[in-house]
């Protein structure tokens, strides 16, 4: 069982389902309403230790009440918890999720890690085979990025910080929606001719990112990749979307722990797919888990 070191940001998910987004000055009556523990970093832990890892969630959650919300969470998807932050009494980021019913599409209005300066907790970092950053919580993340045996950066989007941590990585995920300030230039026409506007805009920013091995994932597209000079697409499963929130970050928790029970990365990037498919094909943060396979 690989051991996993998940470091980056939590919230308190309010995740409400709704039949239509409600116009300015208005109110629609939810159909469900769940809370729980949310993040790039926490959701990707929860699923790898659906998955059979052995995981270690570093974040910052405080003793404000609402955290006990985020403790009691990951205690009960086995993701043990080391808070850097123990002693403060701010709340924790709490981000506002609302699905809508008929598409699974989401929107998300969260504060994310604010202004917070969280670092290294008192006792260190743990080991672990293999260490996903998110980016979130700068100090931390540089820290268990230089500490990795082996580095999986989740960039959703560009934060100052990856400046420092991609030299250590090995692999780093991004989506189609990430832009490395390197790789923003518009496309010349002639570059735009030779092939699609989209897979320009990847190989570019693969090229910036620097990292041995690039993922760019495309929503229901092709999840794209590239490896020592070689790049190729890996189809996605089709499946009736119902809740596209987290589905993200369930692809990076199976592709950390694909990469720890030692995986190529095209491997890899198959099975966490296939993982994030059937989160998307099931309503809610947490009821998805139980339709994993065994």
């Amino acid at each position: 069982m690989p051991s996993l070191l998940f470091a980056g940001l939590v919230t308190v998910d309010l995740v409400q389902r709704v039949g239509r987004l409600p116009g300015a000055d208005e109110k629609v009556q939810s159909e469900s309403v769940e809370v729980a523990a949310g993040g790039p970093a926490a959701n990707a832990a929860v699923t790898a230790a659906a998955l059979g890892a052995k995981v270690t969630l570093v974040t910052a959650v405080g003793s404000h009440p609402l955290g006990d919300l985020i403790r009691a969470d990951l205690a009960a998807h086995a993701v043990t918890l080391i808070d850097a932050a123990p002693s403060s009494e701010d709340p924790p980021p709490v981000s506002a999720v609302t699905v809508l019913t008929g598409t699974g599409e989401r929107t998300i209005v969260s504060r994310n890690a604010g202004d917070s300066a969280v670092g290294v907790p008192e006792r260190g970092l743990p080991d672990a085979d293999l260490t996903l950053v998110d980016g979130h919580h700068p100090a931390l993340a540089l820290a268990a990025a230089r500490k990795a045996r082996r580095l999986l950066v989740d960039a959703g989007s560009w934060r100052p910080i990856f400046a420092e941590v991609f030299p250590h990585a090995d692999v780093v995920a991004c989506s189609a929606d990430f832009r490395h300030p390197a790789a923003s230039a518009p496309l010349t026409p002639s570059a735009a001719s030779a092939a699609s506007a989209a897979s320009s805009i990847d190989a570019r920013t693969a090229a910036a990112i620097g990292a041995p091995q690039v993922v760019i994932t495309h929503g229901a597209a092709p999840v794209r990749w590239f490896d020592a000079g070689r790049s190729g697409e890996i189809a996605v499963p089709r499946v009736t979307a119902v809740d596209t929130a987290g589905a993200g970050d369930a692809f990076h928790g199976a592709l950390a722990v694909g990469l720890a029970r030692g995986s190529d990365l095209q491997t890899a990037i198959g099975y966490a797919a296939s993982v994030a498919a059937v989160r998307v094909a099931h309503a809610g943060p947490r009821a998805w888990l139980a339709h994993l396979p065994g």
